[in-house]
């Protein structure tokens, strides 16, 4: 039987796990990722562990991306994107457009998978003030600065705040913007980084709004009733936010305890902002003929084009990896190998 080649488009978690079982069942892989970099989000994620692992998934990325380099039956192409798909006796000819050399370059593939990824809701559209107050961050700029930084600091003056605020479901979960769509990840992650946050800055009061708390992990019950230990835990998102002129940010939400307008001061609030479809998922879907969801993510494979991650919906890094297992293995079945 000829050595058979799959395409893999995608370079973060989900397509570096099927590069890699595809490759250890002794298949070629193109790798193909239009950014400079391998590892996509999940590689600015910060570990959360805090005394003993969580299963957070941010340490996943970096192994799998050394082997991935190393591995000889995975070639890694940067800077590319698909610009030309044609199918003739049931193999791919692609076209990649090779960004920073000005050239393209043409692949052949006998299946594609696609792991494209997603795009963080930019919430500069709500009332958050975010890009208008420094002090208003997202989830993904705290992961960074608790991934890089000693300690959790507000970016107007780099202290450490006396108080912050988490607001949940930004951009998730959100009717007026047909987003109705759970992201999945965004508790999980907020509250291991609250729970972080407190063992490296125990003075630190935290406050988390929310709808309700997607369950996490086979030790959620425990860990959230442990980190309610620590964290103010308040069901309600804010309406607004306002700077002071202190530099401080007043944070208005509805009350439900008392049925009445509330408000509240905070040195840094972190808005989780939810999971969209990626930039590339629409074209790539027209590209290969692909069916999409009304939700704007892929619905799953078709014809030799099989879909990993969170090019699928929302998904955490765990079921991303788990994703590329099945989209590898409904590969080898329709390869035959």
């Amino acid at each position: 039987m000829p050595d058979k080649n799959v395409l893999v488009l995608g370079g973060g978690v989900a397509g570096l796990s099927a590069a890699l079982e595809l490759a250890s069942l002794d298949i070629g892989v193109d790798l193909v990722e239009k950014a400079d970099d391998l590892g996509g989000h999940a590689r600015e994620f910060s570990c959360k562990a805090v005394g003993k692992c969580v299963k957070c998934g941010a340490c996943v990325v970096e192994e799998k991306l050394r082997n991935v380099i190393l591995h000889p039956k995975i070639r890694v192409l940067r800077n590319s994107q698909v610009e030309k798909v044609t199918k003739s006796d049931g193999r791919f000819s692609v076209t990649l457009q090779r960004r920073h050399e000005n050239a393209s370059l043409d692949c052949e593939a006998d299946a594609v998978i696609l792991a494209t990824g997603f795009k963080a809701f930019d919430p500069e559209s709500k009332p958050y003030g975010y890009r208008l107050f420094e002090n208003v961050i997202t989830n993904l700029e705290l992961e960074q600065m608790l991934k890089y930084e000693i300690q959790v600091s507000r970016p107007t003056d780099f202290k450490e705040p006396e108080r912050i605020a988490f607001v949940q479901c930004v951009g998730s979960r959100d009717a007026k913007l047909n987003h109705l769509w759970c992201s999945k990840i965004c508790c999980g992650s907020a509250l291991r980084m609250a729970r972080r946050i407190k063992a490296i800055q125990p003075e630190t009061d935290i406050t988390f709004f929310y709808i309700d708390v997607q369950t996490f992990g086979k030790d959620f019950q425990t860990f959230y009733e442990d980190v309610q230990k620590d964290v103010r835990m308040i069901r309600a998102i804010p309406g607004d936010i306002f700077k002071t002129e202190d530099d401080r940010l007043r944070v208005i939400f509805f009350d439900t305890t008392s049925n009445e307008s509330a408000e509240e001061l905070f040195d840094l609030v972190v808005l989780s902002v939810g999971l969209t479809p990626g930039e590339d998922t629409k074209p790539l879907a027209e590209l290969f003929q692909l069916e999409m969801a009304e939700s704007g993510f892929i619905n799953p494979s078709k014809d030799g084009v099989f879909v990993a991650g969170t090019a699928q919906g929302p998904m955490s890094i765990a079921e991303s990896v788990a994703s590329a297992g099945h989209a590898v293995w409904g590969a080898v079945a329709y390869l035959g190998v």
